[in-house]
Order: C-alpha cells, then sequence, then structure tokens
C-alpha cells in the first residue's frame, strides 16, 4: 500500500493541474495557431513557462482508489489489478466474471 504522503501529494497535484488547466489550452492554442505571428508565440512560450510545472497534466500519477498502488492501473475501474481481482472475486464489481472455459 502507497504512504499517505504520496496520495495526498497526489491529490494536491489534481487540484493544482484542475486549476491551471484552463489557461494552459488558451496558451497551447495560441502557440500551434498557423495564423498568429511569432511574437504571439514567443509571448505565449514565455507565459506558459511561467507557469507553475506542477501544473503539468503529466505529472499527475494514477493510482489505486483503494490502495493507492501506481503501477498496474486498470483506468477502466480507477483501481489496481490486485484490488480489481479481489473485487470481482467478491462480486463487488457489476458485469465482471471469472472467464472460464
Amino acid at each position: 500500500m502507497a504512504t499517505k504522503s504520496h496520495i495526498a501529494r497526489n491529490e494536491k497535484l489534481k487540484v493544482k493541474v484542475e486549476k491551471f488547466r484552463a489557461v494552459r489550452a488558451e496558451l497551447r492554442k495560441v502557440i500551434k495557431d498557423p495564423n498568429a505571428t511569432p511574437e504571439e508565440k514567443f509571448e505565449a512560450q514565455a507565459k506558459m513557462a511561467k507557469l507553475p510545472r506542477k501544473s503539468i497534466e503529466t505529472r499527475v500519477r494514477n493510482r489505486c482508489l483503494i490502495s493507492g498502488r501506481p503501477r498496474a492501473f486498470l483506468r477502466k475501474f480507477q483501481m489496481s489489478r490486485i484490488a480489481f481481482r479481489d473485487a470481482a472475486s467478491r462480486g463487488l464489481l457489476p458485469g465482471v466474471i471469472k472467464a472460464s472455459w
């Protein structure tokens, strides 16, 4: 199980990412706009560089909601493979059945 500090840090990151999501999207739109002048693009890049690094979406780690485990994460269920297998065996996940052939 992940330490509580790792889970808390990740939750803090999620909040920061949400806070700056709209600003980053606008700046990205200006940078990728083919009709924008080089000066506008440079200015947008400079503003993007001044934003906090921890507001970048890729820094957020997918973690299991149950155990906080960062690896073997199943996005569809928002849990790790271990927690998924345990929940599926207990019948807690509707529609999930054990394969047999």
